[in-house]
């Protein structure tokens, strides 16, 4: 990257909102909106208090690229061959099923826009063929340009949705959702919860994938980030996404909890009930423009977790075929052959789950949900090490405060992973 110019606000921004579109998806639109439609209010500070335990990790992705040069999977390799196999293991591990997920709900919605009565692996099938067709033909400054719009659309659309949803008077008492709190320790509602934490606001592994969406952008502007600008652009997402997500959950509690109504088990049900939402609240002319608004929002979540993966997996034998030194190929060494076989194999493994899956939609989401928080103190104590390592400059590891917070992070998550198993294994 010594070919790149100074660094500048303007140009920085980008891969934080590329992480935000990522993040609501399934976690915002289903899980949050779950989560107030079926405890109210009761754990909105559980979906705050994760985003906060998680912040340090998924930050320490950008932090690592602009103060390196390098993408995090070169500082898994830098501590050795056996971290980067860990997260190669968790990442092969969980991206089928990711994958899966986010194109499912994103089928559900394009199949209830376009009143189409087609099975899910088919509506999987023609947006997966969408998203190989834009990555094939397209590049990062069109996902990242495409990103800016719809998030700002989606917020918009969004927040005024829940203010209007606040003017009808709610019966607080009901909307808090104490008398619910006994069903959280049920078996049902304890695999929820853990539901919930596993991708609130979005799973530790976007921590390598910013990091190499920060290397991209700095490749497509021709300028280097600062610590600083990359920091800032990383905030403002993560802000935006933790914002979204206390707001379908408020959502959720206004219009589903506090009137009683179910959550659809299927992913054109719930479709269905979210555009309900929207247009309950803001008048019957919004459900077309809340429906599409929903879908570009979730086809933009699709579209980012496709790019994410085959970078992931090229990057990993880039990283794997790296000296001790951990030298990786520069860009002018870039091969889009291994992209695109990467892409292929991501989408055909994804496809092949959705179809075995049938119409078990929250399961599906509940087990992929599960997985990626029981990965999650594995991905966040590698990521603790690569980020304090000696060849990190002393100027640019975290702080005092940061480090307190990644311990109790880290603490949070091994805790709760631990206390799953026992109840999973005695239980």
């Amino acid at each position: 990257m010594n070919e790149l110019r100074g660094s500048t606000l303007r140009h920085a921004i980008g891969p934080g909102l590329l992480m935000a579109g990522a993040a609501i998806g399934v976690s915002h639109l289903v899980q949050s909106t779950r989560a107030g439609a079926e405890f109210g209010l009761l754990l909105l500070p559980v979906v705050l208090l994760a985003c906060l335990l998680k912040y340090p990790f998924i930050e320490f992705g950008p932090r690592y690229a602009a103060a390196t040069g390098e993408n995090l999977l070169v500082g898994y390799r830098r501590l050795g061959r056996w971290a980067l196999g860990l997260f190669a293991l968790v990442t092969l591990g969980t991206m089928f099923i990711i994958q899966a997920v986010v194109t499912v709900v994103t089928a559900g919605l394009f199949g209830l826009v376009f009143g189409l009565d087609a099975s899910p692996a088919t509506l999987s099938a023609w947006i997966m063929g969408a998203c190989l067709l834009l990555l094939a033909i397209g590049n990062y400054r069109g996902v990242d340009l495409g990103m800016k719009l719809i998030m700002a659309a989606l917020t918009v659309s969004t927040l005024a949705t829940v203010a209007l949803a606040f003017g009808g008077e709610p019966d607080w008492s009901r909307l808090s959702g104490w008398q619910d709190a006994g069903l959280i320790w049920s078996a049902a509602g304890f695999a929820f919860l853990l539901a919930l934490l596993g991708w609130m606001p979005i799973p530790l592994d976007v921590a390598a994938w910013h990091s190499l969406w920060t290397l991209e952008r700095a490749r497509e502007t021709r300028t280097r980030p600062s610590l600083r600008h990359a920091l800032t652009d990383f905030r403002i997402g993560y802000i935006a996404a933790t914002l979204m997500a206390a707001a379908f959950l408020l959502l959720g509690a206004l219009a589903m909890h506090a009137s009683g109504v179910g959550f659809a088990n299927s992913a054109v049900g719930f479709s269905a009930q979210l555009v309900d939402l929207y247009a309950g609240t803001l008048g019957e002319w919004s459900r077309p423009i809340i429906a599409v608004a929903a879908l570009t929002a979730m086809f933009s979540t699709t579209l980012a977790v496709t790019d994410a993966y085959p970078r992931v997996i090229t990057a990993l034998f880039d990283a794997a075929r790296a000296g001790d030194r951990g030298r990786t190929p520069g860009p002018e060494e870039h091969r889009r052959v291994p992209y695109l076989l990467a892409l292929i194999t991501v989408l055909g493994g994804a496809l092949i789950m959705i179809y075995f899956a049938g119409a078990r939609f929250t399961q599906f989401i509940d087990f992929a949900t599960t997985v990626s928080f029981l990965s999650a103190p594995i991905l966040a104590w590698l990521t603790l090490r690569v980020v304090t390592h000696e060849h990190v400059p002393i100027s640019a590891q975290p702080g005092r405060g940061l480090l307190a917070l990644a311990w109790t992070g880290l603490i949070f998550l091994l805790s709760f992973s631990l206390v799953w198993l026992g109840w999973r294994l005695l239980g």
